[in-house]
């Protein structure tokens, strides 16, 4: 059988771990313990080993013996100044749209706002999950169409509609994130393979074509435990063949390269020429023609369709500042905050009044089908792929 090289690193963040195996599985936690884990090689790990034990025991104990209340804290006259969001890499990133909407929410409201990069979307969520008797942000972001089933019943969440965001936003947009004011849509686009025209294999056609062995060791995906991109990916294979998507990932095993623990370090891995291949959106392509007039990575649009990435934010239930945290929900959509999307998070803006640079129109192409994701299928899938990688 052939092994997938997975690539992880460690970060400085409160309640992540190393080990080998998982060997506990918190039931509230979705996907189980590997959620929480960077996990590195099994040599580095063992200088962990004598403190392993005692912190998963206090990880059970955080997520299972609390009471069912929060309980009432006191909050400083600062952090009531402050507004504290959990994210993910790419948003955080100097790079992307973090660092501009930080500058321009805190001119316009007074508040100050602090971005945690969690990681990926899925490690955000499960901070937010372990932290939920006592929550330490007031906002999450990144919560997308396949992970809102698992938010919703985690109760992390606390309805909040904000200003204006049924004008100015889709409703089936709203629909994909269960439509019952837990999640707003900030952003949307659909995943798709990204193919670098250089290269010497030629480009697949569909799904199916992506496992023919000459791809062998050419594509680089996500791992659908910690990243959207990565679980959105599989979606997409549960959506396309049903219950045979367990063969046919069998087929593409020996074509991964390496699955990633979060987008991007697979882009990173892609732009390096490390494969010619890797999950990604149908937008990725426009920063290289915005920003470099390179039309060489191109989004291979599929006959079988694509399926689509809603992604969301909502206000967490026991938030300490619940009100600067509404003031930030309202400005995410605005049109001010959401013009600055599209070249810094190169996804689709929400908000119908934002205009899309030209690079969108040459190389974010629109598949013609959009193909409805099963939720449940597809987190039971997450389990059969661990099983399937774990021989």
């Amino acid at each position: 059988m052939t092994k997938i090289r997975y690539k992880y690193s460690i970060r400085d963040i409160p309640g992540w771990f190393c080990q080998t195996k998982p060997e506990i599985t918190p039931a509230k936690i979705p996907y189980g313990i590997l959620n929480l884990i960077r996990i590195i090689p099994a040599e580095e790990c063992m200088k962990f080993n004598k403190t392993i034990s005692l912190f998963a025991l206090s990880l059970l104990t955080l997520t299972s013996c609390n009471s069912k209340k929060q309980t009432v804290r006191d909050v400083s006259p600062e952090r009531l100044k402050e507004v504290v969001v959990y994210t993910y890499d790419s948003f955080a990133a100097e790079w992307g749209s973090g660092p501009e909407l930080t500058k321009k929410f805190e001119a316009k409201t007074g508040y100050k706002l602090t971005l945690i990069d969690c990681g990926d979307s899925i490690q955000a969520f499960n901070r937010a999950v372990l932290e939920k008797e006592a929550p330490q942000a007031d906002v999450i972001i990144g919560i997308d169409n396949n992970l809102a089933p698992q938010a919703r019943k985690s109760g992390i969440l606390e309805r909040y509609e904000p200003k204006d965001a049924s004008s100015i936003i889709d409703a089936n947009l709203f629909k994909e994130l269960g439509n019952d004011k837990l999640l707003t849509p900030f952003d949307y686009s659909h995943f798709a393979l990204i193919y670098d025209t250089q290269s010497s294999v030629p480009a697949p056609k569909s799904l199916e074509e992506l496992a023919n062995p000459i791809y062998k060791k050419k594509i680089i995906l996500m791992d659908p435990r910690t990243s959207t991109p990565g679980l959105g990916f599989l979606a997409w294979t549960v959506s396309v063949f049903g219950n045979g998507y367990a063969d046919y990932w069998k087929q593409l095993q020996p074509n991964i390269l390496s699955m990633t623990s979060g987008w991007s370090e697979g882009w990173g891995m892609f732009l390096n020429g490390e494969a010619p291949l890797v999950i990604s959106y149908t937008t990725s392509p426009a920063y290289n023609v915005e920003y470099e007039d390179n039309d060489r990575f191109v989004a291979l649009i599929f006959n079988e369709g694509h399926v689509q990435q809603v992604e969301g934010y909502g206000l967490l239930k026991g938030a300490l500042n619940p009100e600067g945290a509404k003031a930030f929900m309202d400005y995410l959509i605005s049109e001010e905050a959401q013009s600055i999307l599209p070249l810094t998070q190169w996804m689709y803006p929400v908000n119908k009044n934002v205009k899309l640079p030209d690079s969108y129109k040459k190389a974010a192409p629109i598949p013609e089908k959009t193909l409805i994701t099963d939720t449940e299928a597809t987190e039971k899938a997450v389990e059969s792929i661990q099983s399937l990688f774990a021989q």
